[in-house]
């Protein structure tokens, strides 16, 4: 569940009863076809917390699991949105992370959108759900599916070992940049090691004065630098890293607006970051997109899908603003 004073778009419906919205469901879901509109209504206008109370009445005067009932009834995109919405936060980050891991072929995005952005708290939490849902460790799962320094990097994110304190230690921060620098672009070859035991390990307010001190010690942004120093999956995560530090917000919208920008729209990761954060910080998120795009989030997703699976999405994004 979402903490209180979130920016997320969803809020709690008013006068709400889950067995109310159990008849909108089966209603929704009988006879020939399904009426798309009526289960948009419910779960685009219900928190987290009032979907587990639809789920746990639909089950009691039912007798089925609704997201079964869900599946059999939906397919496509517009099924994935509903699952989704149905799942806690950390129940959703967790099958997000299994599907990535297990599915055919491995899915780096995903791994690099969830570790490389969420809290240590939200990973132990994850890694908890994670081993009783799948009977096997999150850490187990990503080292048997990735490799070299990228698996180190996943490795030592799942650990949510970061430093969650405010303290900055000025002296080790310099440290920690000319380190970084001497492992890099000081240097033929990169020690990326370094850039792990920097990156993953300290807290938010040191390493913003880290990337300080990083532009005074090498006259490159830190984000420059591991552009030019490394490739691929390595250099996918590092920036996550870096760039969820400077600002979370502007990091999804960026996710956001590239998920749709270009040929075709990257389906997975525009549902997966929509109904992952609608109930967070979606407000934040798209403030940010139209400072840096010039253009509403909400104008975007009406221009780049189409069907039930965009009327879902418009609903999650709160309107045009």
């Amino acid at each position: 569940m979402a903490a209180m004073g979130t920016r997320g778009t969803i809020t709690q419906a008013a006068n709400f009863k889950a067995e109310e919205d159990v008849e909108k469901f089966r209603g929704a879901m009988k006879g020939a076809g399904t009426n798309e509109a009526a289960i948009i209504e419910v779960v685009a206008h219900r928190t987290i917390a009032q979907r587990q109370q639809i789920k746990a009445a639909y089950k009691q005067s039912v007798g089925k699991d609704l997201e079964d009932d869900i599946r059999s009834e939906l397919t496509g995109n517009f099924e994935k949105v509903v699952v989704g919405l149905m799942m806690t936060a950390t129940e959703y980050d967790a099958y997000e992370l299994h599907n990535a891991i297990k599915g055919a072929g491995t899915e780096e995005a995903c791994l690099i959108d969830i570790l490389a952005s969420r809290t240590s708290d939200e990973v132990r939490a994850i890694n908890e759900y994670y081993k009783k849902k799948y009977d096997n460790t999150l850490e187990d799962d990503i080292a048997g599916d990735t490799s070299g320094m990228f698996k180190r990097v996943l490795v030592s994110l799942t650990t949510a070992g970061r430093d969650t304190s405010d303290k900055v230690d000025e002296a080790l921060a310099a440290q920690d940049a000319k380190e970084i620098f001497e492992a890099g672009e000081a240097r033929w070859g990169t020690d990326e090691v370094k850039f792990l035991t920097v990156l993953c390990v300290r807290n938010r307010k040191h390493l913003l004065r880290v990337f300080e001190e990083y532009q005074k010690v090498s006259g490159k942004d830190i984000e420059e630098s591991i552009k030019r120093e490394m490739s691929g999956c390595l250099e996918d995560v590092f920036l996550a890293i870096v760039k969820c530090i400077r600002n979370k917000h502007a990091f999804f919208a960026e996710r956001l607006y590239k998920s749709m920008k270009g040929l075709g729209t990257t389906d997975s990761i525009l549902i997966r970051l929509m109904v992952a954060r609608a109930e967070i910080d979606m407000l934040d998120i798209k403030a940010e997109f139209h400072k840096m795009y010039g253009k509403t989030l909400h104008s975007f997703i009406k221009g780049d899908t189409s069907g039930d699976y965009r009327k879902i999405l418009l609903e999650l994004c709160g309107g045009d603003n």
